[in-house]
């Protein structure tokens, strides 16, 4: 009984940004739950490891790649278009895919820097749920979670925009989820803190050399893989009844300090 709370066997599931780091992790542990996942990033020779990757990893045919740029809108639709070819129709959507252009205090901040931002992560999360929204409402059934981040709910001299633009993206899944929810569509927020990843390595590397994690509860930075149970679980019946929520995995570094 327990297994099948967390089974996902039959299931398709698109990801973006998911040819390495955090959004790796996420398609690894649906996989590893018997999901079929689209890995997707903005380059296809990535793609295509990651997906070899997971097949690997999992004994089975459970990946495949598709090169998308979330900036571009006919990019998300060919890439939901071929999920369609291939796959049949989408009952997980995982929106990971984001930037950070700019680091530094929000004064500064380039306009074109800024709209970037905003666009790849938040409008380009708006254009791509809309996507999918109709196989999943035709279904009365679907799971969307777009990564947010534990900077959504807290300032950053540096990483203004950043943290602007993922608070949007709690607004975002808010307003899905109530939108939603009478077709049985849950849709929520998993907003990961500090992870080893080359995304972030800015903020946990200085000189080659990993920084202390004391501002962090458990005193260490996330591994990716760690996200693994966490995605497996938004997406199964063992959470069939959280929707509209933040899922915050940052080591206790928000909620905590």
């Amino acid at each position: 009984m327990g297994d099948q709370l967390f089974d996902l066997t039959g299931k398709v599931a698109v990801l973006t940004g998911a040819s390495k780091g955090m959004g790796k992790a996420l398609a690894e542990g649906l996989a590893m739950a018997g999901a079929q996942v689209v890995v997707s990033s903005r380059k296809i020779d990535a793609c295509e490891a990651t997906a070899a990757d997971i097949n690997e990893l999992c004994g089975a045919e459970r990946a495949i790649s598709v090169a998308c740029n979330i900036g571009y809108k006919e990019q998300l639709q060919n890439l939901v278009d071929v999920t369609h070819d291939r796959l049949g129709s989408i009952d997980i959507l995982v929106c990971n895919a984001g930037v950070n252009p700019f680091f530094g205090p929000s004064a500064e901040i380039p306009d074109s820097a800024f709209d970037k931002t905003m666009n790849c992560n938040v409008r380009s999360n708006h254009w791509l749920c809309h996507m999918v929204l109709p196989d999943m409402v035709e279904r009365r059934d679907g799971v969307i979670v777009v990564t947010s981040s534990n900077g959504g709910f807290m300032p950053s001299t540096h990483l203004g925009a950043y943290a602007i633009s993922k608070a949007a993206d709690l607004a975002l899944v808010r307003n899905l989820a109530a939108e939603y929810g009478p077709f049985n569509i849950r849709v929520n927020a998993l907003c990961p803190g500090l992870f080893k990843t080359d995304f972030s390595a800015a903020l946990w590397q200085e000189d080659g050399k990993e920084k202390p994690a004391d501002h962090i509860t458990l005193q260490r930075f996330g591994d990716p893989e760690e996200l693994r149970g966490v995605m497996v679980f938004l997406a199964s019946r063992a959470a069939s009844y959280m929707t509209g929520q933040a899922l915050i995995i940052d080591g206790g570094q928000v909620m905590v300090r």
